[in-house]
């Protein structure tokens, strides 16, 4: 008897509807583990010293060896510090690889120690940016904040992973050295502008904060919800300071001034201080931090 085609059509119609209904469980269940699962980011921060008559140490000698170092480490993000407008020049004619942002701490323009944003253009595309200044009014450039020695700034980004197509917040600054007010003062400010800017987004902070744990910027950090990469990793390798003033510092003058905080999205996989020193200079008065961190 032969086969009635309106029959024949509803029983393709129904393996249609079925084999549709499965494809669409599958790309639905491979959404929801792509949206769950982690990605890793490889984030620096280093404060490279300031270009100034450092003798054999001067950044004409430790240029080239820095490039090299950060190629070679090659983080997804750098948080750099005291970066004047000359050395500037060099890294973004060398780290072709990287986009930048950042401002002149002496005008918000040019003038001055930077604290530039660096992100790998292969990996993030960047949303928006901007600059303020660490005083009574943020909004005005060059100005010394409370009891600081020196004019301070903070450059924060908003960028998109072109791996996961989720965005985070990174703000990174550099505080006083002298001014334990100015120190206090500056990281919530940094955290009041994080909350108006980013509230909801995954969060980092890096920076030369001048100062040690259990002191005043990290109860306040730590309060709002952030931890350090040495409070959270599982590995930490290298020394245990970062700041070494090119070698010439006392062992009690040796002191971990270096971090990169993150919020509760992250996870620190592991850690090192960069304990690198070429030939007959060093890289920095500093050492470099890294770590791999997850969101």
């Amino acid at each position: 008897m032969p086969t009635c085609p309106l029959f024949l059509l509803s029983t393709i119609m129904t393996r249609f509807a079925k084999a549709l209904f499965i494809v669409s469980l599958v790309i639905l269940g491979f959404s929801h583990a792509l949206a769950k699962s982690k990605t890793d980011i490889c984030i620096m921060t280093y404060n490279i010293r300031l270009s100034a008559d450092d003798g054999v140490n001067k950044w004409t000698n430790r240029s080239a060896d820095n490039i090299k170092m950060l190629e070679y480490y090659s983080p997804d993000l750098i948080g750099m510090q005291e970066v004047r407008p000359d050395q500037l020049a060099d890294l973004d004619a060398n780290l072709s690889s990287y986009g930048h942002v950042g401002a002149g701490r002496d005008d918000g323009k040019n003038e001055g120690e930077h604290c530039p944003i660096f992100y790998k253009k292969n990996r993030f595309v960047l949303i928006k940016s901007g600059n303020f200044a660490l005083s009574e009014n943020p909004n005005v450039y060059g100005v010394k904040g409370w009891d600081a020695s020196y004019p301070r700034i903070a450059t924060w980004a908003i960028l998109k992973d072109r791996k996961t197509g989720k965005k985070i917040a990174y703000f990174n600054t550099h505080l006083d050295n002298d001014g334990v007010t100015a120190r206090r003062e500056g990281i919530k400010l940094v955290l009041e502008r994080a909350k108006q800017i980013a509230p909801k987004l995954p969060l980092l902070i890096s920076g030369d904060f001048n100062c040690t744990d259990a002191t005043a910027p990290f109860d306040i950090l730590n309060a709002a919800g952030l931890k350090s990469i040495y409070q959270l990793s599982p590995i930490v390798y290298g020394p245990k300071f970062s700041y070494h003033d090119y070698g010439r510092a006392k062992p009690e003058e040796l002191e971990l001034l270096d971090y990169v905080f993150v919020s509760k999205a992250f996870d620190v996989k592991r850690c090192r201080v960069i304990q690198d020193k070429p030939e007959g200079h060093y890289l920095s008065d500093h050492y470099p931090v890294i770590a791999q961190i997850q969101y």
